[in-house]
């Protein structure tokens, strides 16, 4: 049996784009870039190729009927992967607004075929097909089919991988003969979600290698074009052996109503009303990680970084961790994000420093700052962000708010319970004409946990736990009354 040809394949260079094409841009390929206008389109484009263009590998960008490589380049410069040395030794600019409206699609493919002859690039860029095509079908000149045609075997016949940008409706792929000759076609879209805009890519085609599926946020800043894969985590984290690592909450005897701590590789959601010490008991399970040697990353939805440590008693002793870079404060309340936004970030920062526990807080700020555009997809892109996170070994802490009615139990707010392996639920219980506050292990999935219902209180040194309220009834209604 013959040996597959092995096809070899080039960096983008675009942040994210590799792992969504399924490793990255197939060389000689024939590619094409479309979408709507001011979706990022020519960024991407000059973004791949300054990234991959070489002395050994020169690349060609011809404009048609689009800006001037003047215009052009007056703004791409702005971005950081514009390098101009690259002008003057591997990168060559041809605009042929000239060619298409004195001679048609004809002289235009003329005119590339001379300069490829004359400069044999290796990347060639055509930007923008799609108002070539369209200005030479009205002027009846040669029919696209027929320009694509030869376009495409010259290319490859000149060895040179290839990519058209143009502005394409979805609808337009149907009968275009453009998407059935390419070998790759990559979408990108820009739309209005309420009062954000969303930037998103997605492959639809790439021959040879198993792209990534589904829609990946774009995010277009200073450093360039940067994709952002889509999570796709297992249908359900495999759960910790029974003999896994335990991880103290740093709490003696909260550890004991959990069976010995979190083990390893667990996800533990801590519902609770406002004041009811959320925050603070996360705050106690980074200490206890870092009192073992265990690096930590705390992504802060709700307040800044510097306003966390001031809600927790021992803020200084985080803030010397973080000065260590032991641990990491991640400031994730900006609008208008994507959970594979926050997950990248997340990931990294673990990945950085080595870390075994995250902690997210809170849940509830999470989901408000996710532009509403992904705020349907909310509770499964977090079971999704949870999983790749367990599936790291990390043991992941969540804080929700839960609106405390009084008059019954509520295990975990908005359904988000399936998110995560256990729940600890806190809540304020009336004793005696006293608030008093209340917490309890409502789930630990595969292990075994105390059911009993313990107060605590919340004073300068942390979480204090106190005794089981015996002698009570009605504790979960939030008033408690003398059993008879």
């Amino acid at each position: 049996m013959n040996e597959a040809v092995e096809i070899k394949k080039l960096t983008s260079g675009v942040p994210g784009l590799d792992a969504v094409l399924g490793g990255g841009i197939p060389e000689l390929s024939f590619n094409l870039i479309a979408g709507g206008p001011g979706c990022g389109k020519t960024s991407m484009a000059h973004q791949i190729m300054f990234a991959t263009a070489t002395p050994e590998r020169p690349a060609l960008y011809i404009t048609i009927l689009g800006e001037p490589p003047i215009k052009m380049l007056r703004y791409q410069q702005q971005f950081a992967f514009f390098d101009p040395a690259k002008l003057m030794t591997c990168i060559r600019f041809l605009h042929l607004g000239t060619e298409l409206l004195e001679g048609g699609l004809g002289k235009v493919l003329d005119r590339i075929i001379e300069e490829i002859t004359a400069t044999s690039p290796r990347l060639v860029f055509v930007d923008s097909f799609r108002a070539a095509a369209k200005k030479a079908e009205e002027a009846g000149e040669m029919e696209l089919p027929s320009f694509v045609q030869r376009l495409s075997l010259h290319l490859t016949g000149w060895e040179a991988t290839t990519f058209l940008i143009g502005e394409y409706e979805e609808a337009e792929a149907i009968d275009n003969p453009l998407f059935t000759v390419a070998d790759g076609i990559l979408w990108l879209s820009q739309e209005r979600s309420r009062n954000s805009m969303i930037r998103q890519a997605k492959v639809v085609k790439m021959r040879g290698q198993g792209q990534l599926s589904g829609l990946h946020t774009m995010r277009i800043a200073q450093e360039g074009v940067r994709i952002y894969p889509r999570l796709v985590g297992p249908e359900r984290p495999r759960l910790p052996a029974p003999d896994a690592v335990r991880r103290g909450m740093g709490i003696p005897d909260l550890d004991k109503m959990l069976g010995g701590g979190l083990p390893s590789g667990y996800s533990m959601l801590i519902a609770g009303p406002s004041g009811s010490g959320k925050t603070v008991l996360s705050s106690e399970f980074i200490r206890a990680g870092l009192a073992a040697g265990e690096a930590a990353v705390i992504a802060v939805f709700e307040q800044r970084p510097t306003a966390y440590l001031t809600l927790t008693p021992h803020g200084a002793e985080l803030r010397a961790a973080v000065a260590a870079k032991h641990l990491r404060i991640l400031d994730l309340r900006p609008l208008d994000q994507s959970v594979d936004e926050t997950m990248a970030e997340i990931a990294n920062a673990v990945a950085e420093l080595g870390a075994s526990r995250v902690v997210i807080d809170s849940l509830s700020g999470f989901e408000l700052a996710l532009a509403p555009a992904f705020r349907e997809d909310f509770r499964e892109a977090a079971y999704r962000m949870v999983a790749d996170l367990v599936g790291r070994g990390v043991t992941v802490l969540m804080t929700a708010e839960a609106n405390d009615a009084y008059v019954e139990l509520r295990l975990a707010p908005h359904g988000i319970s399936f998110l995560t392996d256990g729940i600890i639920v806190q809540r304020y219980v009336e004793i005696d004409g006293v608030l008093r506050k209340l917490m309890m292990v409502t789930k630990m999935r595969g292990f075994e946990h105390d059911h009993e219902l313990r107060l605590y209180d919340i004073d300068a040194s942390g979480i204090v736990m106190r005794e089981r309220p015996a002698g009570y009834e009605g504790l979960l209604t939030g008033t408690a009354r003398r059993a008879t």
